[in-house]
């Protein structure tokens, strides 16, 4: 298995599929095994070399328990720090939830390195209005045993495999990764400069979805993607719905840059 170090942080990775790079950063409490379990890997490393990051705090990645281990500055080197191990110049990038602000911070610091931009369930610079930070924190806290528990008590049962997923967490290193500032202050006036292609989606129940709408209406020429009655868990485990809108987009967005566009 793939590891690649990060100033003393060990980011684990895999790789499926040959084609153009995509890479793929997961949300919070998830793991790279995700993208595999809706759908994603299997219909995407089709055409595209797939890139799957476990991020730090995640899946077989470090897990630190200090906030500042999860400085958004830091989240995106260990993007560019796999990319760099894959010698990998230049690559699209898919990232929902977590993964989604990690692609706002790529916006920020590392906007080169990448040809186009898929960000799911996020805003620019958007709180979580659905669960509060403070209300996940103290949920944790109780261990993911209890975090699992609540989750079924809001949701109903949830199949065998994400749950599997969500108790192999470490629950002081996702309080930690909740805790850290979100670094994404100076994302919004950034937008309007945008000249690489951006797709945005997100269900209409998410809290996050007034700030991903908003973050799309201010990038010229983005696709804003809605899934109807989907909430923000509901919408990452989308893939037969969200699919079609990713490949149709990195289907221009690849034949862009082999056009020289």
């Amino acid at each position: 298995m793939p590891y690649v170090d990060n100033s003393g942080v060990s980011i684990h990775y895999h790789v499926e599929g040959d084609g153009p790079p995509l890479v793929m950063q997961h949300g919070l409490t998830n793991s790279l095994q995700t993208w595999y379990a809706y759908g994603f890997v299997e219909e995407l490393k089709k055409e595209y070399r797939v890139i799957l990051v476990d991020a730090r705090g995640h899946g077989l990645s470090d897990k630190p328990h200090d906030p500042n281990e999860y400085d958004l500055k830091l989240r995106v080197r260990d993007i560019l720090a796999v990319m760099d191990d894959l010698d990998v110049d230049k690559a699209h990038y898919m990232g929902y939830s977590m993964g989604g602000r990690i692609g706002f911070g790529l916006v920020m610091h590392a906007l080169d390195r990448f040809h186009s931009l898929i960000l799911g369930g996020m805003g620019a610079d958007t709180v979580n209005s659905d669960t509060p930070p403070q209300d996940r924190i103290n949920t944790l806290r109780q261990g993911m045993a209890h975090y699992v528990s609540e989750a079924e008590a809001k949701e109903g049962p949830i199949e065998a495999g994400r749950r599997e997923r969500l108790l192999a967490n470490d629950p002081e290193a996702l309080i930690a990764a909740t805790t850290a500032p979100k670094g994404t202050d100076g994302v919004p006036k950034l937008l309007p400069g945008l000249n690489l292609p951006c797709l945005l989606y997100c269900g209409d129940a998410d809290g996050f979805y007034p700030g991903s709408k908003a973050a799309a209406e201010a990038i010229p020429n983005s696709v804003f993607v809605t899934l109807p009655g989907l909430n923000h868990g509901e919408a990452s485990r989308a893939g037969e719905l969200v699919l079609p809108h990713v490949t149709r987009f990195l289907e221009q967005a690849a034949a862009n840059v082999a056009a020289g566009v």
